[in-house]
């Protein structure tokens, strides 16, 4: 699977620089290929490099529950109309744990309903970032009483570095898996 904007790059094709970031990638969390949207990231190897390890954290070492971070992650995808990014996280977030229903409803914009206390303080502090860049206090203080300040920052790095991921997947034009059916339509 290859960007539409970007060639696939190869380890033949590669600066010494690309390489480097490339087996960096490769030794971490995430394991072999430049998939999502590394590829096209690895034109700046300097802030490829910046952004994998930011997204390491944020991706395996947050202290956000996996669920309830996938469910962020694919809120800031339904954002940013990232096809490629709500489809590898919903199925991450369902593997977590997350009930599909809750992401179907945010696959289509809506609100979604059965929602536990904590899938609710996510969702509705995510939302306010996403809607409107800031977060009424109730919101922001549901966070901190659950999850503390180290949550409120981890929740606020994942909104942050996944809208970059979606952004980038979007410029790219990251096409989804052969057969796939698009997972978000216009709203």
């Amino acid at each position: 699977m290859s960007d539409k904007r970007f060639p696939e790059l190869t380890p033949e094709t590669m600066t010494d620089e690309q390489r480097q970031v490339a087996e960096a990638i490769q030794a971490g969390p995430r394991g072999a290929g430049l998939r999502g949207p590394f590829n096209a990231l690895m034109c700046s190897p300097q802030l490829c490099d910046l952004v994998q390890r930011v997204g390491a954290y944020v991706r395996y070492a947050t202290s956000i529950p996996a669920p309830l971070n996938e469910l962020a992650i694919c809120m800031a995808g339904r954002k940013w109309g990232a096809q490629y990014e709500f489809y590898a996280h919903r199925k991450l977030g369902i593997d977590a744990g997350l009930n599909p229903a809750i992401l179907d409803s945010v696959a289509n914009g809506r609100r979604p309903e059965n929602m536990s206390s904590d899938e609710i303080v996510v969702y509705e502090f995510v939302m306010s970032l996403l809607g409107t860049g800031q977060v009424p206090d109730p919101r922001y203080q549901a966070v901190i009483d659950r999850f503390g300040e180290r949550g409120v920052m981890d929740l606020v790095g994942a909104v942050g570095y996944y809208s970059l991921v979606s952004m980038v997947l979007n410029v790219a034009l990251v096409p989804l898996p052969e057969g796939v059916e698009p997972p978000l339509k216009a709203l």
